[in-house]
């Protein structure tokens, strides 16, 4: 009998056969892809994977893997992930949603999640618009964005993602665009390996309601110099050429250009993703130019699954009752009769 555990599979192991309907140049086929590639790498078995998701393009995700999953209700998939994962804890669990979803009707699920460290990992497509209702602004819209539900622009400010999830104690965090699928395959593999919940932000262009939202920093032909993809225990360069850097001047960050003299890379900012203090984590996401990418912060910490252990282990061990019996035939009783 052929041994499931150590079964390699490929790509088309996690390929459904459903009718992929996103619209023609939607980044979702890339993330799709980049999660079908990275799930045979895991070593998680195929019937141990689980996609659940909430309301929006980016949640069919789950007719599109050959695996479990749920298409559950808008802004609710933090809730039913939480339960699938407490029901059965040796599940992979990914909670698949976008920035309407998880931001707005879901946004109290999607901090305390955050906040409880319960051992999923999330994936957040952010458009900057509500793209399956077509095309109101949301959450993570711009000021002045002209939308279908503000014609004569957005007057409200958007949310930072990664700044929400920092200040919500995640702990861990990556970021990057969504024409970028090596990395993005790679991240996957790295989430998931992550004990604890981790968010991964993607920025996904919608072709049809908010076309090139990230084009100036995902374009292919700028986003070398545009973005700096962080890993940890690496100096902070970046550019075309490799030539620019981040340092620390005070308490901001500062851009500059490696000459070979008087600075060079030894002079740079080393990323530290697992850092308990996530100052520097926050500057990070905050950082407009260069955009940080890659994983910003990633620190080990005790799940939610860990306390909760150690809390039922502690009142078993002091407890005067091993059954139930014991309890209800305590003292505190009386007979009717």
């Amino acid at each position: 009998m052929e041994d499931i555990a150590v079964k390699k599979y490929t790509f088309k192991d996690f390929s459904s056969d459903q009718e992929v309907r996103w619209c023609p140049g939607c980044d979702d086929y890339v993330i799709l892809r980049a999660m079908q590639k990275a799930l045979p790498e895991m070593g998680v078995k195929k019937e141990d994977v689980v996609f659940i998701s909430g309301i929006g393009c980016s949640s069919r995700f789950p007719y599109y893997i050959d695996s479990y999953g749920m298409h559950s209700i808008h802004g609710r998939a933090a809730a039913i992930s939480s339960g699938v994962k407490l029901a059965n804890p040796n599940l992979s669990v990914w909670m698949i949603t976008g920035d309407g979803d998880s931001l707005a009707i879901g946004g109290n699920h999607f901090i305390h999640v955050l906040r409880r460290n319960l051992d999923i990992n999330i994936v957040l497509f952010n458009n900057e618009i509500y793209g399956l209702t077509k095309g109101q602004f949301s959450p993570t819209s711009l000021i002045g964005q002209k939308t279908k539900s503000s014609p004569y622009g957005n007057t409200q400010p958007p949310f930072q993602p990664g700044e929400l999830a920092l200040g919500a104690r995640a702990r861990f965090f990556a970021r990057l665009g969504g024409n970028s699928p090596k990395e993005m395959t790679k991240l996957f593999i790295e989430a998931e390996k992550f004990k604890g919940t981790s968010l991964i932000e993607i920025l996904q262009n919608c072709p049809i309601f908010n076309d090139g939202c990230f084009k100036e920093v995902t374009d292919k032909a700028v986003r070398e110099d545009k973005q700096m993809y962080v890993e940890h225990g690496k100096p902070m360069v970046f550019g075309k050429e490799r030539n620019k850097g981040v340092i620390l001047n005070g308490l901001k960050l500062e851009i500059v250009t490696l000459d070979g003299d008087k600075i060079t890379e030894q002079d740079l900012l080393v990323h530290d993703a697992k850092c308990e203090d996530n100052t520097l984590h926050q500057m990070l996401v905050k950082l407009v130019y260069p955009l940080v990418t890659g994983i910003i912060r990633s620190y080990e910490d005790d799940t939610f699954e860990d306390r909760e252990q150690m809390l039922t282990d502690e009142v078993q061990k002091n407890s005067k009752f091993t059954k139930v019996d014991d309890l209800f035939f305590s003292g505190e009783t009386y007979e009717v009769t």
